[in-house]
């Protein structure tokens, strides 16, 4: 799918359980264009892998990656930043989304799903780019860029009232 000029989206359904979730394709699209627009990102080409499973395939990489054997809402895998070639697209990396923690969160927080899948891809996309949350000025930054992103989406501050309502997500370094 391609999206925001030259930007791609591969995206994987690995679960069932999301494939009753609408519109998908239109929020990954949606999310895409819209952090690219706000961070003003570069390059102009480039592709990001976003992959829909389920919570047994999340402890798996938890664990694997992070050494956390447990369930979470997203984990990001930026790809190792290296040159593209000439008319190659830069691999930003891998966004991969957990069906029952997602769902569950989404019930105990009182979130519709398509706002709350919107969220994560935001977060776990602002990781690729290089934006974090390790430290409070980081972490700052992080979340006004999100919420400003979501904002231009039509959705909320997930932040409001808060220091933070989300179970917190991972990011990984290859």
């Amino acid at each position: 799918m391609m999206i925001a000029p030259n930007w791609t989206v591969a995206l994987t359904t690995e679960a069932g359980e999301w494939l009753a979730t609408p519109k998908l394709q239109f929020i990954a699209k949606s999310v895409v264009a819209a952090v690219r627009v706000a961070v003003d990102a570069n390059p102009t080409t480039a592709e990001v892998s976003i992959v829909f499973t389920n919570d047994k395939r999340m402890v798996e990489l938890n664990n694997r990656w992070r050494g956390k054997p447990q369930p979470t809402n997203v984990l990001s895998f930026p790809a190792s930043r290296k040159e593209a070639m000439a008319g190659e697209a830069v691999q930003l990396g891998d966004i991969i989304l957990g069906f029952e923690t997602v769902t569950e969160e989404v019930a105990d927080m009182g979130l519709t799903l398509p706002d709350h899948i919107t969220h994560l891809l935001v977060h776990g996309l602002l990781h690729l780019l290089g934006h974090d949350h390790e430290d409070d000025s980081a972490a700052e930054t992080m979340e006004t860029l999100e919420t400003n992103i979501l904002a231009t989406l039509g959705i909320a501050n997930p932040y409001r009232g808060s220091e933070s309502q989300l179970i917190p997500v991972g990011v990984i370094k290859r």
